[in-house]
């Protein structure tokens, strides 16, 4: 195995520092990564500056590595190598081999071997109205490209046409296979996860496949009874409010909820009395009548009972 100049490959010199030679390492990385590199011998100078930085980077084999360069030239230094092995057949390129060629070796070996790569999570805002049905999306995002030593060097802009199934429900997760980031040496690809957001809707709260919305109503209305429209995530209905309604009665409009594979909800109308402004005189006076017209009501006789 030939003499290998570690310190000239990266571009550093013999006293810098660790940090030095991380910056020039990660430089250089990108600089010849087959993936990205328009160098004709990319792949061949990648393979040299990471094996140049797996033994710098290493206090312990750094020492051995600037030991052989010291003595490289002295002709009794392979008598007795670091490692103890007496041996006088062995000249300076057999020692080099044998204290670094097996690591790069193993090293080029774990670089080669084939890895999945990595899944992508990314979430996707759906609109209610728009989990009644199938849609198609546009979407894009960004695959990171890594080195050999798991650091991401760069990153490409990927876009994709995704179909959103029907009914899909708040942190859903959809999977599309193989459109994660891509595996290294052959390895499968990592696959793509759409995490499922619906956006929060004006009027619509979800209670499972369920929708309430509050209605308001004037106090006639709840009185005499009234057909009043709703709103729906489809159309708009008229809902037959009964005479003599209450705050809080909930209403059901069946089949007007969130659509699921095994069915469809519904939606529930929240009644809310509201009463108008401030009445002017002739209102006033009128309310006034009402009262006088139905003296034995109490709203408040539930608490009688109650402290009876």
């Amino acid at each position: 195995m030939e003499f290998k100049d570690y310190y000239a490959i990266l571009g550093v010199k013999p006293s810098d520092d660790l940090k030095a030679i991380k910056t020039a390492y990660r430089r250089l990385a990108r600089k010849y990564h087959p993936d990205v590199s328009t160098e004709s011998n990319a792949e061949a100078q990648f393979k040299e500056v990471a094996e140049a930085y797996e033994v710098l980077k290493d206090d312990e084999r750094r020492a051995e590595y600037d030991q052989l360069v010291q003595h490289r030239n002295d002709p009794n230094f392979g008598r007795q190598t670091q490692h103890g092995h007496a041996n006088n057949a062995e000249d300076f390129s057999d020692i080099f081999s044998s204290m670094f060629g097996e690591h790069a070796r193993s090293q080029h070996r774990r670089q080669s071997r084939a890895m999945r790569g990595q899944d992508i999570e990314m979430e996707v805002a759906v609109f209610l109205e728009e989990t009644l049905a199938e849609q198609t999306r546009t979407i894009r995002y960004s695959l990171p490209i890594y080195n050999a030593f798991g650091m991401v060097e760069q990153e490409v802009p990927k876009t994709l046409n995704v179909k959103i199934p029907v009914g899909v429900g708040d942190g859903e997760r959809i999977r599309l296979k193989g459109q994660g980031a891509p595996g290294a040496e052959g390895g499968a690809n990592g696959d793509l996860y759409l995490i499922i957001r619906i956006a929060p809707h004006p009027l619509f709260d979800i209670v499972g496949h369920n929708l309430e919305i509050v209605l308001p109503v004037s106090p006639w209305e709840a009185a005499l009874g009234a057909k009043v429209p709703v709103p729906t995530l489809k159309d708009p209905i008229l809902l037959t409010i009964p005479a003599g309604s209450q705050t809080g009665q909930r209403l059901r409009i069946k089949g007007k909820g969130l659509v699921s594979k095994k069915e469809t909800g519904d939606l529930y109308a929240v009644i809310k009395v509201v009463m108008p402004p401030k009445p002017d005189e002739k209102n006033a006076a009128l309310w006034q009548q009402l009262a006088e017209a139905q003296p034995a009501f109490d709203p408040r006789k539930e608490w009688s009972k109650q402290n009876g």
